[in-house]
């Protein structure tokens, strides 16, 4: 049997075994597994000790204060929140536009449909043929009915870069409300928000080795607070923004992955600047290949590429034990076509033949000089099959 290759590190990343050992001290009678919010016992009391601990180590970690760090369930809960939250506050308010791209995760554009729905206006930027957010019309779309600015920082289809230090001046000058969706940087761009003009950021941990469902949603202390409607409402956790038991296991494994990633981001990043170019160097002059996006603009951790009259899914079938994908997570079980890749004016054949390769940090060298062969070896194979 030949080995899995997992090339999709874009839609979740495995656990690192240094955090599942860690994890492992939270959940049984002999570890900390007390409710942090129960009474001032001593199982509650180390349970809280251990998450606030996790809380100042984060936030130490992206540059802020630990009482600007809220838990939630994922980086979805923590967008939500962020956008909702804002936008709960002005249904009433004559001042209520919202300012997004048409490249946003599902999670944000879903998330403005709501809003939307509700009375609020959303506007909507477009980015250029390599999926770059255009700043200048970000600028000229701001007015003074402007809310909230929301745009990620890295797209999770195609890897191109947003410039969130230059969008969050321009916000800052127009007093407007920054959130940015971090969730395919966070563990591989060093924050540190200190520095950086973002209100709001989402991230979650499965991202960066640590375990799924514990996501963050910090929140600047500015002397002009920024007041967000909770979502939730019940016990009053996470200063009453979001309510529910915290989960400790997952909040220290995340804690563990970040300190992780943060010690390796810059030999990690040059190893996959690497991998990435060698990969697109051997398979570059394939018949019919194309980029989706921007070498020069983009993430080393994402590249989109297609190929010509290709169907993406046969391909995808054809590789069998090489573990790629056609988009985002969030639609990859559903037939619509990408918007992301739609915003950049491709038509549908392209999108249709269009796949998603990210790399990690259990890729290696080896890996990919065996799905560079593997990518001549099956287009050859797929044209003489069914062209």
């Amino acid at each position: 049997m030949q080995k899995l290759i997992y090339l999709d590190y874009a839609a979740t990343t495995p656990v690192d075994p240094k955090v599942l050992k860690e994890m492992q001290n939270y959940f049984t009678i002999n570890g900390i597994f007390g409710n942090s919010s129960s009474y001032l016992h001593t199982f509650s009391l180390k349970a809280r000790n251990i998450i606030e601990n996790a809380r100042i180590n984060i936030a130490n970690i992206i540059g802020s204060k630990k009482e600007e760090i809220i838990f939630t369930s994922s980086a979805t809960e923590s967008i939500n929140l962020a956008i909702k939250g804002i936008a709960f506050n002005y249904l009433n308010h004559k001042k209520k536009n919202i300012i997004t791209s048409f490249m946003e995760h599902k999670a944000v554009l879903e998330t403005c449909n709501f809003v939307k729905k509700l009375g609020i206006k959303i506007i909507y930027i477009k980015n250029s043929n390599k999926g770059v957010i255009n700043l200048n019309i970000l600028e000229k779309k701001i007015t003074y009915q402007t809310i909230l600015v929301s745009i990620m920082h890295i797209n999770n289809e195609i890897g191109t870069i947003n410039d969130i230090i230059k969008i969050g001046e321009i916000c800052k000058k127009n007093n407007v409300i920054l959130h940015v969706d971090a969730t395919q940087s966070m563990g591989k761009y060093s924050f540190n928000l200190k520095n950086m003009n973002i209100d709001l950021l989402s991230f979650s941990a499965h991202k960066f080795y640590g375990p799924k469902g514990i996501g963050v949603l910090y929140i600047k202390n500015n002397k002009k607070k920024i007041n967000l409607f909770p979502l939730l409402h019940g016990g009053g956790q996470e200063n009453g923004l979001r309510s529910g038991t915290l989960a400790t296991h997952q909040i220290v494994g995340m804690s563990k992955a970040l300190s992780i990633t943060n010690n390796l981001i810059n030999k990690e990043k040059e190893r996959i600047t690497f991998l990435k170019k060698k990969l697109w160097s051997g398979i570059k002059n394939i018949p019919g290949i194309y980029l989706n996006g921007s070498l020069k603009h983009s993430s080393p951790y994402i590249i989109n590429i297609g190929f010509k009259n290709i169907f993406n899914k046969i391909l995808i079938l054809e590789m069998k034990n090489i573990a790629i994908s056609t988009s985002s997570a969030c639609n990859s079980n559903k037939y619509h076509l990408s918007y992301v890749l739609k915003s950049l004016g491709l038509n549908n054949n392209l999108i249709q033949s269009s796949i998603r390769i990210s790399f990690g940090r259990f890729t290696t060298e080896k890996e990919i000089n065996y799905t560079i062969k593997k990518f001549h070896f099956i287009i050859k194979k797929i044209k003489k099959k069914y062209l």
